[in-house]
């Protein structure tokens, strides 16, 4: 469902990741509905340091968008601006609010956020989110430099503001835990059931 998808330039760097839709019926559902076949990619950079030869860029023919400070943007236009549209944003800081904002202004209604740790700390506290995906999964990381979900922050939702669990179902041996973190979201009502999928956010 979503218009865009955005990863940070670190889980660029460091997963490589395609960020496109696999699933041939779901292409077609979304073709369908006049969209793409993959939603937009969208990445941030402080630096203009992402690898020009990563899938982000050379897998798939949808729409690439990287945003990054104005004083980061020649460096980032001379190393990638024949891969994708450069959007330069605030001065020496762009903020996650300034991209979203732009982002709407470009069609984006729903714009899925996959990490990396940085992006989706910037997110979380500066509560941009409507939805929180959660999959918990049958194995242990402890190696103590792995990456983590998020960074340290001061998180808006504790033990006296809990968020909204809108849906739990499973995936293989995997669970996917879904909450509601904003009015925008059409989390169930108290005591209301919804089948596994029916819940939507919007961004």
């Amino acid at each position: 469902d979503s218009d865009a998808i955005m990863v940070g330039a670190s889980t660029v760097r460091r997963d490589d990741p395609r960020l496109l839709v696999r699933s041939e019926d779901r292409q077609r559902e979304r073709m369908a509905a006049g969209r793409p076949r993959s939603p937009m990619k969208v990445t941030v950079t402080a630096t203009g340091d992402v690898p020009p030869e990563a899938a982000f860029f050379t897998a798939g023919d949808v729409e690439k968008l990287i945003y990054c400070a104005q004083s980061s943007a020649r460096l980032t236009v001379e190393r990638l601006g024949a891969l994708a549209t450069v959007v330069p944003l605030g001065d020496d800081r762009m903020t996650m609010a300034d991209v979203i904002e732009d982002l709407g202004e470009r069609g984006v209604d729903r714009l899925m956020v996959e990490g990396g740790g940085s992006v989706l700390t910037q997110f979380l506290v500066d509560e941009l989110a409507d939805e929180l995906q959660l999959v918990i999964a049958p194995f242990f990381v402890g190696e103590s430099g792995a990456p983590r979900f998020v960074e340290s922050g001061r998180f808006p939702w504790t033990a006296s503001r809990r968020a909204v669990l809108a849906d739990t179902y499973r995936i293989g041996d995997v669970v996917l835990l879904r909450y509601a973190l904003s009015d925008r979201s059409r989390a169930p009502a108290p005591g209301e059931h919804r089948a596994p999928g029916e819940f939507r956010a919007r961004s």
